[in-house]
């Protein structure tokens, strides 16, 4: 049965718990049951726990001084990241002083004002609004641009610090990655994916909790746990259960997906064929009969379109960067400028950056961006504004989408992607790729 409202917060607090016997020596953990599902907006997401687990998982344990813990930002109930609804629900009951509002990196500037609840809602106005954390950055020392103007809303960015401000990207399905963090900056050149994610355990201990670096054990049992989760929509509420009438969808078929570096691309070393039919869970329903025969075939459309629909001068789709199958990432670590960050796309509430490329390709060149992504790891100009293509199951439980959290819905994404790259999508074209989407 999925959780929904109070029901979500009970669970989080449960999973903070062990149980301790009545005389025991010593603590009993309580095991985490091996499927977990919850609503969303859209129907039910759940989530296969591949390996046994229990809650005294330092996951779930504060490791700073903060009282955060990796599960602060990345919950179950909200596809192992965050979302508005739920951190809006935390701000009240707690009057903003739980663990996830904290200046480091929760609130609009590390020096905002915090005193007074009115003060508390301003100064978390990010993560309230979109889920943002803030990611401080600096230029890197010999990078190819300089930095020669800031528009900061709240006055705090410099070259020293950049103010990002990013949505957590989910703690789920990592089996499937080939760059960690949106911009990359953990993903070393020459190491494994999980000597990436122990880095990224490390940093995030440090940085967002305020601690120090965990001994090795504990951050092997954090990625060991986070690499156990596959999560996906199990049920939508017009199509009902996903993995019905020969579709695919749910995270048991997702826990069985082949995958591996590179695959489904000109990298691939294991050499398998190429294609845009990246996505085949919903084949089946093309043909779908009965009460939701409609809504079935419109999932089973709106895959079409992603792995099919050409656009762009380069006959690209949207299988051509999400292209790892079934899932939905990008196989080959290659970050994307989609113009997310791009100036014309700037909400009022997010710093402006304007950098004077001096040297590289693009040098003469200015270009403003309300974020650099990839370009702060290389200091190169022809990186700014590039981020990682995440993966796309258990998106309905996470909105709101971008690296920035400004497409509130997955509708908005559509629209975006159809204005940007002149897509030609018809009305009922957005509508089965929404389908498709709050389906995976």
């Amino acid at each position: 049965m999925p959780l929904g409202g109070r029901a979500r917060v009970a669970w989080l607090v449960a999973s903070l718990i062990t149980i301790v016997g009545v005389g025991a020596a010593s603590a009993v953990a309580v095991v985490i049951p091996r499927l977990m599902s919850f609503s969303n907006p859209d129907g039910t997401h759940t989530t296969l726990v591949s390996e046994p687990a229990t809650r005294d998982n330092p996951f779930f344990q504060s490791l700073g001084t903060n009282g955060r813990t990796c599960v602060t930002c990345h919950a179950p109930e909200d596809g192992w990241s965050i979302t508005p609804a739920s951190v809006e629900a935390l701000f009240v009951a707690s009057s903003g002083r739980a663990p996830l509002f904290r200046t480091n990196d929760g609130s609009t500037s590390p020096a905002a004002d915090v005193s007074t609840l009115s003060a508390r809602r301003t100064a978390y106005s990010l993560l309230l609004s979109k889920g943002l954390i803030r990611v401080g950055r600096p230029v890197p020392s010999g990078a190819e641009f300089e930095l020669v103007d800031v528009d900061d809303p709240y006055g705090f960015a410099s070259a020293d610090e950049l103010s990002l401000f990013r949505r957590p990207l989910p703690s789920t399905n990592l089996a499937f990655l080939s760059t960690v963090m949106w911009d990359g900056r953990e993903t070393a050149p020459g190491e494994t994916i999980h000597a990436d994610l122990l880095n990224q355990a490390r940093g995030a201990t440090i940085g967002h909790a305020e601690g120090r670096s965990p001994p090795l054990a504990t951050l092997e049992r954090i990625v060991r746990f986070e690499s156990s989760l596959y999560t996906t929509q199990s049920r939508d509420d017009s199509a009902g259960a996903l993995d019905t009438g020969g579709a695919r969808g749910g995270p048991t078929w997702l826990a069985l997906q082949r995958y591996h570096l590179g695959i489904n691309s000109s990298q691939d070393r294991v050499r398998m064929p190429i294609t845009l039919r990246v996505f085949t869970i919903f084949d089946a329903w093309a043909s779908a009969t009965g009460s939701m025969a409609a809504a079935r075939q419109s999932v089973a459309r709106g895959q079409a379109i992603f792995n099919l629909r050409r656009f762009s001068s380069r006959g690209s789709t949207c299988s051509s960067c999400h292209n790892a199958p079934n899932v939905g990432s990008n196989s080959t670590a290659t970050l994307f400028d989609l113009g997310v960050s791009d100036e014309a796309f700037r909400a009022p509430d997010v710093p402006l950056y304007t950098f004077a490329c001096r040297r590289g390709t693009l040098a003469g060149r200015t270009i403003r961006s309300t974020d650099p992504g990839l370009a702060l790891t290389t200091g190169r100009c022809a990186d700014i504004g590039k981020f990682k293509v995440p993966t796309l199951r258990g998106l309905a439980a996470r909105a709101p989408y971008f690296h920035d959290g400004s497409a509130a819905t997955l509708a908005a994404v559509i629209d975006f992607y159809d204005q940007r790259f002149a897509m030609g999508l018809t009305e009922v074209d957005k509508d089965d790729l929404v389908a498709f989407l709050r389906a995976l």
